[in-house]
């Protein structure tokens, strides 16, 4: 089967007990770069990070 190829998405969500806004406005873009910076080193393409604060 040449020229097949194949393509996963998984989407990760990241959740609290009671959904308390844990995590900090200042830390919004770095914890962002730490995640996509994992990601990358692991040999994966990145999307986004799509979340509110």
């Amino acid at each position: 089967m040449a020229n097949t190829y194949k393509q996963c998405y998984f989407q990760l969500v990241f959740a609290v007990k009671h959904r308390q806004a844990l995590i900090k406005k200042e830390w919004k873009d770095e914890l962002e770069k730490y995640i996509t910076g994992i990601i990358q080193n692991n040999g994966h393409k990145f999307r986004e990070v799509p979340y509110e604060l």
